[in-house]
């Protein structure tokens, strides 16, 4: 079994991405409010901030800052994407499962960034926001319904037209950093 080694800082801020098994699914998006509950469930059981999210077809980044003293990131997405499956199961929707009777919805890992400073968490936003566009779901940020973005111009962090302020090569990000 392959040992993962994953940064914990306790009430750390922490940039992910997770992603569904089946990269040309659009089960995020078409079962957004269920989403949207799983989050608001775990987050009322085990509290953390959303810094900035975005919810793609087939996958999602988000950045979250935990409480101070409160490491367990990991458990917080298992349980977000435990009652996402529940829920879509609960609906009727049919999911198969593997040879170790888990369902595959998800893939089993994510990919995970400690945010060092000031600048790798303005970056992180900024590609977390840029996303939809990257992926070419839309052509301006403010287009995309599911994403932080939203609430950073309703508050003056960013304006509605940020995509259209930045240079060109906000895109060029990568998956991984």
């Amino acid at each position: 079994m392959v040992l993962y080694r994953r940064n914990r800082v306790a009430g750390g801020t922490y940039f992910f991405t997770v992603t569904l098994r089946d990269r040309s699914s659009d089960r995020l998006v078409r079962h957004v409010d269920v989403l949207r509950d799983a989050f608001r469930a775990v987050r009322m059981e085990r509290p953390f901030a959303i810094d900035a999210i975005v919810i793609l077809p087939d996958h999602l980044h988000a950045m979250w800052t935990l409480p101070d003293g409160d490491e367990d990131y990991s458990g917080r997405w298992r349980a977000i994407k435990s009652r996402f499956t529940r829920q879509l199961r609960a609906s009727g929707m049919p999911l198969a499962s593997d040879n170790r009777g888990e369902y595959r919805l998800w893939q089993r890992r994510f990919w995970e960034h400690t945010i060092r400073d000031d600048r790798d968490y303005r970056h992180h936003v900024d590609y977390i926001h840029w996303n939809p566009v990257k992926h070419g779901l839309v052509m301006q940020v403010a287009d995309w319904p599911h994403s932080s973005f939203h609430r950073y111009a309703r508050l003056g962090l960013l304006s509605e037209n940020w995509a259209a302020e930045v240079n060109e090569n906000r895109g060029e990000y990568g998956e991984l950093f």
